[in-house]
């Protein structure tokens, strides 16, 4: 699978990088109680942050928020899945179990505030591209509803659109009988290659400690 960046998208946003890792012969199944319980806990302790730090002041929530609006999308009617995430937590809303592979993916993107998207990369065709979408991209997403990907940042294959920064789509949802996925990362222009290099390794590792199965990962510039 090649994986690119497209040249619009750099010449809005320089820097742009994400990080990919794709998995092989994995089980997605209920989240392991480990899993579980770090997830509660992080949440639990989110909420205890939440009048010192408030959604609004947070670095990474502000930097993407500057990303969607250089690409021409309203941050405050689209907001990155990563700041949705941060914002149901801070109202004391539990965030629920999915399976095992939302679950992870979740927990990550509180951890490092950003977003991130997982795959099922059968229904993958052909290349990969992340691009700012046109006139005449959208999907239906995993919420129900369709999407207007126009001057959205979105990863798009040989059939189309597919997932975003904001919300995925339902073609390439992963379900307990996914085997093989593609996690992609979308960093933030400003983190370090080589911080970027660790958080990739780390999501990989836990990952694979909790769905087994191999994985390979790169980072895209």
């Amino acid at each position: 699978m090649n994986f690119t960046i497209s040249d619009q998208l750099k010449q809005v946003v320089p820097n742009f990088k994400v990080g990919i890792i794709q998995y092989h012969g994995i089980t997605v199944a209920e989240p392991p109680k480990m899993l579980a319980g770090r997830l509660q806990l992080f949440q639990e302790s989110l909420m205890l942050d939440v009048e010192d730090h408030p959604v609004s002041e947070i670095g990474p929530i502000q930097e993407w928020r500057k990303i969607f609006k250089a690409v021409g999308t309203d941050p405050s009617r689209y907001r990155p899945s990563s700041e949705a995430l941060l914002r149901r937590v801070y109202k004391g809303s539990q965030l629920g179990s999915v399976h095992s592979a939302v679950d992870t993916n979740n927990f990550f993107s509180l951890q490092y505030q950003i977003p991130l998207g997982i795959y099922d990369a059968t229904n993958i065709k052909g290349d990969v591209m992340v691009d700012i979408g046109g006139n005449e991209d959208a999907y239906e997403g995993i919420n129900g509803r369709v999407m207007d990907m126009y001057n959205k940042i979105l990863t798009r294959d040989d059939e189309g659109a597919f997932g975003s920064p904001i919300v995925d789509s339902k073609r390439t949802i992963v379900t307990e009988k996914t085997t093989d996925a593609l996690h992609v990362v979308y960093f933030l222009p400003s983190l370090p290659d080589e911080h970027a290099t660790d958080m990739l390794q780390a999501i990989e590792k836990m990952f694979i400690q909790v769905h087994g199965g191999s994985a390979e990962h790169r980072i895209i510039t």
